[in-house]
């Protein structure tokens, strides 16, 4: 176990960014079609292809999920990943034709570090196609891929994944960009909200502290409308059906409230998709996907503090501090 979503059989995760531009995508490639669905949140999301992933829609296997920053730019990286999986031959087949299905959503970080003035056509097409490319079972969290500008309301954001095994075997991994109106450490820091969850010290091992000052309970956040999104992936190997896997992305949304204060609000764009590589039967259908949602949660919150512990502060003027800035002395 790599502590990685790409536990999860079936899965490779492949992240570009251009430190200049200070953003960045990252593809989540399915080596066969993966159910899939979505469960959105926030009050301010940027999606693309999501409506195919309603249990009642047709299509049920998505070759790829995109995440990205750029705000709508951003959308294009889902073309480039749809051209690197169109020159491996995958799609959706429509008699001759083949369409990659390859949902996306996408998280603002225009206002933050790096030059954004790209001229004609935004990078995020090429990054997308480049993200597709490099993916792997192994890859790096912190600032890359979608997370290189995200940011929250006290510390800089990034990629952020986990993943753990139920009683019954099954496989369940968690990747987020975490780019959070609200704060994912308690008041300043040290600790992390989700320090109940933590494994390992995988980020940093630091508990809740003994008292919680008044101060941790404002709603400090970040920003304007629509200038903020955690962005999650939640996979499991558990044969699920569409309708499964909505209740799996339901249930993992829980884990964002107990990594991020304040979550969901009209200021994020809160977004968590769930997919199945479906490898190993669910078993009891009603017991063993509770257990696969109760896990979820827990391991949405870990990837969601990893994500921010990881991070590293950009080299670019008016870059947030990092955690490890803070803290990791």
């Amino acid at each position: 176990m790599r502590n990685l979503i790409t536990d999860v059989p079936g899965i490779k995760i492949g992240h570009a960014q251009d430190a200049r531009l200070g953003s960045g995508s990252t593809a989540i490639i399915f080596e066969a079609p993966a159910v899939a669905s979505i469960d959105l949140r926030g009050g301010g999301p940027g999606t693309r292809e999501t409506a195919l992933l309603d249990p009642a829609q047709t299509v049920e296997g998505i070759d790829a999920i995109t995440l990205s920053g750029g705000s709508a730019f951003g959308l294009d990286a889902a073309s480039g990943v749809q051209a690197w999986l169109k020159e491996q031959g995958r799609g959706f087949a429509v008699r001759s034709a083949r369409v990659p299905i390859v949902p996306a959503a996408i998280l603002f970080d225009l206002l933050g570090a790096g030059d954004k003035e790209w001229g004609r056509f935004p990078p995020y097409r090429e990054l997308g196609y480049a993200a597709a490319a490099a993916a792997s079972a192994d890859f790096s969290i912190g600032s890359v891929g979608a997370g290189t500008g995200a940011t929250t309301v006290n510390y800089k954001g990034g990629v952020g994944s986990a993943s753990a095994q139920t009683a019954d075997g099954h496989i369940v991994g968690a990747l987020a960009a975490v780019n959070a109106a609200g704060s994912v450490v308690i008041d300043r820091g040290p600790h992390f909200w989700a320090a109940p969850f933590e494994r390992h010290r995988e980020f940093g091992g630091c508990g809740w502290p003994k008292t919680f000052p008044a101060s941790a309970f404002e709603a400090a956040t970040k920003g304007g409308a629509r200038e903020n999104t955690t962005l999650v992936v939640v996979a499991t190997d558990a044969i699920l059906t569409k309708a499964q896997a909505k209740r799996l992305a339901v249930m993992a949304q829980s884990g964002l409230s107990r990594a991020i204060y304040p979550v969901h609000t009209p200021l994020d764009g809160d977004v968590v998709f769930a997919a199945s590589t479906g490898r190993r039967p669910l078993g009891d259908t009603l017991f063993g996907l509770t257990t696969l949602g109760t896990i979820a949660a827990n391991v949405v919150a870990r990837a969601i503090a990893r994500g921010v512990f990881t991070a590293t502060a950009l080299a670019l003027p008016g870059a947030l501090p990092s955690w490890k800035d803070q803290f990791d002395r």
